[in-house]
């Protein structure tokens, strides 16, 4: 009898798992899972699905930044905080691509745990970086980031110009990184 209940018991449970249909893949919106641990997660055509509204209050001054305002141009949304050693070294790389494209491509960051907030404006300034954060010490804004470990800085998720995630790292980042998918995503988007 114990037997036959612990083969019901594995039936049901793999049939449980074996859903043809995972809200990730049949849902709209972006839901974000790394498949095996991965770092680099690209998504290419029908498997990109659209970022909900990510806003908050710009770092630098009293304005609201929010990422549908930049439509039509390719995003790159960056987690990171001044208190974090590989956001200081990935920061001046972001720059590069900002200053590369900057007609086409959008840098936006959002600055996590940092409770001072002239500190974070101070690195931005000492660094010349002139791309927008959005100022979110308690990480509010990455709650629409369903599915994503809050808890990882940096990150960056690159966006095609009609919002969707188009690529997602949870690394650091190089210029020669981005570069790549920056260019196929804005040639991707001309022949459209």
């Amino acid at each position: 009898m114990r037997v036959l209940a612990c083969v019901l018991g594995a039936l049901l449970l793999v049939s449980g798992c074996s859903s043809s249909k995972d809200a990730v893949a049949s849902g709209t919106e972006f839901v974000f899972v790394s498949p095996g641990g991965k770092t680099d997660i690209t998504y290419d055509g029908a498997d990109r699905k659209q970022l909900p509204e990510v806003s908050g209050p710009s770092l630098m001054d009293d304005t609201r930044i929010s990422l549908s305002s930049y439509r039509g141009k390719v995003v790159v949304l960056n987690i990171w905080g001044q208190w974090c050693g590989p956001c200081r070294a990935e920061a001046p790389q972001l720059q590069q691509v900002q200053d590369r494209y900057p007609d086409q491509v959008q840098v936006v960051g959002i600055d996590v745990r940092d409770n001072q907030r002239d500190a974070a404006q101070d690195f931005m300034r000492d660094r010349g970086l002139t791309y927008p954060s959005i100022y979110d010490p308690p990480g509010k804004s990455l709650i629409v980031l369903k599915g994503y470990p809050r808890a990882i800085v940096p990150a960056t998720f690159v966006l095609d110009k009609q919002g969707r995630v188009a690529a997602a790292f949870m690394r650091d980042l190089l210029a020669e990184d981005l570069t790549p998918l920056v260019d196929r995503l804005i040639a991707e988007s001309a022949t459209n």
